[in-house]
């Protein structure tokens, strides 16, 4: 996979432009699948998504996983529940995705989305580019 230059988008008029990537995500037990814009975030150590995704995946949220995480806002609990991303036609094998009851957007941390990838982000140009090793 090889994806160069995406734009930064801002979510709202008054939003700062940011790394989002369209990803969908998909219930490998359902096979429901549910575009949203994941933030591109190098300091989140795994992937974490809003807990009412869950929901709409078919997720029971309180049969997952369940673990205290640290956050930026301080400690909270995590219901990690297995899905499949699926990002310009590349389809990931299943992983575990933390799924948080106070958090808005869907976060794609290091461990177990970036790690996959070459990421180069150019903040004067608003732009970042993701390549998979050898691509």
């Amino acid at each position: 996979m090889n994806m160069k230059n995406v734009p930064f988008r801002k979510l709202g008029p008054l939003d700062v432009a940011r790394p989002w990537l369209p990803v969908t995500v998909i219930n490998p037990h359902t096979n429901i699948k549910l575009p949203v814009l994941g933030l591109i975030d190098t300091g989140a150590d795994e992937c974490a998504f809003p807990a009412q995704l869950a929901v709409i995946l078919g997720h029971n949220l309180k049969n997952g996983f369940i673990k205290e995480i640290g956050t930026g806002n301080g400690k909270t609990v995590a219901y990690s529940h297995t899905i499949r991303l699926e990002i310009d036609g590349f389809l990931f094998p299943e992983v575990l995705i933390d799924f948080l009851p106070n958090l808005h957007v869907p976060l794609l941390g290091a461990r177990s989305f970036l790690s996959n990838f070459i990421l180069t982000v150019d903040y004067p140009r608003q732009v970042f580019s993701l390549a998979t090793p050898g691509s």
